[in-house]
């Protein structure tokens, strides 16, 4: 009644969340299929759903994810469909995004670029119209 493909996608989609914890230092790549959250220190590429770092997080790497997260720190390149950067964070690389989120007293030093979109529509319409003279 249910195919393999079937199985594996409903496993997919309950993949609980991965913590690590402050004072934990990984030297390689991460990759899951989840949430990742990091408050220790990483030092390869990361790959995931969702991430977070947080304050006391350190990524050296690239970062591909849906939606990001950052309250700490991360130098390297950053790919994802949203990010969001706190007043604590501190990026030295270059995002790639579809939605970008800056909040006062984030550190950026990088180039921003918007994705390519999956329609050929543009994202944003903007109409000019002529002021009139009273």
């Amino acid at each position: 009644m249910f195919s393999k493909d079937s199985k594996r996608a409903d496993r997919s989609k309950n993949v609980p969340p991965s913590i690590l914890s402050h004072g934990l230092s990984i030297a390689g790549d991460i990759v899951s299929g989840g949430e990742v959250q990091i408050d220790g220190t990483v030092d390869g590429d990361v790959k995931c759903e969702k991430l977070t770092v947080g304050t006391s997080g350190s990524i050296k790497g690239s970062v591909f994810a849906d939606e990001v997260v950052i309250r700490g720190r991360i130098k390297g390149q950053i790919s994802s469909a949203t990010v969001v950067l706190t007043r604590t964070s501190r990026v030295n690389g270059d995002i790639l995004h579809d939605t970008l989120s800056i909040e006062p007293g984030a550190y950026l030093e990088g180039n921003c670029r918007r994705l390519e979109s999956q329609s050929s529509e543009p994202a944003i319409n903007l109409v000019v119209s002529e002021a009139k003279p009273a």
